[in-house]
């Protein structure tokens, strides 16, 4: 539980550019501070990697797959915030293929999604934040009234005291260089040549392909994860699941990066392809739709939680700067907040 708001003598009024996770967990713990904070969002909605695409039964989560939880005050968080119905654990068999092609059991930990849907969270979460989407932020200006944001349409759309950006790390470095700020934004390089990016592909099969596993890491020249989406709670009712099985494949970064600018049916067709020949699997694919991340996940490097600089009022947060997993984001999210609180009291 977050304390009761606290109205501090020196209310400020911060931006948040991106409305992932992290952007959204700042909004909310800024928010109790009793800031104004406005969150600008690129799409037409907020989840970042906690992404999902309509099809005609429901959705199909196309981004991070799921998540756990290490931090004690995460799932509380989601609870107070996104509500005891907007995730569940996935339970299930999951396997990790060894480099002898044998399939290993995933450590024994909960699993959880979101419920009906990954973007279930971030909708939910988006409630106590005020979030303008289709606003894409390109610049920042510094002036005596503070930092004013310009749109990709030039439009200045507010004039604001701090500024936290939320985005990956490239996207980060890009806006960081455009307000002429050099310094912070050469902080990025090593996280921005480690961003790795990811072919997705939603196919669904007549009957499920493969029945051992619910998800399964693979050692593939083409695949690296791939997953049953209907297994998920909340996915499919029994009279959907006789109609078929969603299984959701994830290209691997080597791959992703020969094929970055392939066509989708290419893409489609190649993936579902080395499914086949993991699985040994015939069964009829009837629908298929592609999403391609240029921006899917950091690697390696550095784990700071956050970056800050006291001198121009800005933070950069995400779940790259905090180990990469899913709840990295809400770690990161934290320690910035932190972090500029208590550089806040100091002034």
């Amino acid at each position: 539980m977050l304390n009761e708001t606290f109205h501090t003598t020196d209310i400020r009024r911060i931006a948040i550019v991106g409305s992932g996770l992290a952007g959204l967990t700042a909004a909310i713990k800024l928010k109790h501070e009793g800031h104004d904070v406005i969150v600008f969002e690129k799409s037409r909605g907020p989840g970042g990697r906690l992404a999902a695409k309509r099809i005609v039964d429901g959705s199909v989560d196309i981004g991070a797959q799921y998540f756990t939880s290490r931090n004690p005050d995460f799932l509380p968080f989601l609870k107070e915030f996104a509500g005891d119905g907007s995730f569940a654990t996935w339970n299930g068999q999951f396997g990790f293929q060894g480099k002898d092609n044998q399939w290993q059991g995933f450590p024994d930990e909960p699993r959880y999604v979101g419920t009906p849907r990954m973007t279930a969270i971030s909708r939910a979460l988006s409630a106590h934040a005020t979030v303008i989407a289709e606003t894409r932020i390109e610049s920042m200006v510094r002036t005596d009234k503070g930092w004013v944001l310009t749109n990709s349409n030039e439009d200045e759309v507010g004039v604001f005291d701090e500024v936290i950006i939320t985005t990956p790390p490239a996207q980060a470095q890009d806006l960081l260089a455009q307000s002429d700020l050099p310094e912070p934004a050469a902080q990025l390089d090593d996280a921005v040549s480690r961003v790795l990016p990811c072919w997705a592909v939603a196919a669904h099969f007549t009957e499920n392909p493969w029945p051992r596993h619910e998800g399964m890491r693979c050692d593939n020249p083409v695949l690296f994860w791939v997953a049953n989406n209907s297994s998920k709670p909340g996915r499919a009712s029994a009279d959907q699941v006789e109609k078929g099985i969603w299984w959701v494949l994830h290209a691997n970064p080597e791959w992703t990066e020969r094929n970055v600018d392939a066509s989708p049916d290419r893409v489609k067709s190649e993936l579902i392809a080395a499914f086949r020949e993991l699985t040994g699997t015939e069964v009829e694919v009837t629908e298929a739709l592609s999403h391609r991340w240029l921006y899917a996940r950091s690697e390696g490097g550095a784990n700071p939680g956050h970056l800050w600089f006291p001198e121009h009022r800005i933070g950069v947060a995400g779940d790259w700067l905090s180990g990469g997993r899913v709840e990295g984001a809400f770690d990161s999210a934290c320690s910035l907040v932190t972090a500029r609180s208590a550089n806040s009291l100091n002034r």
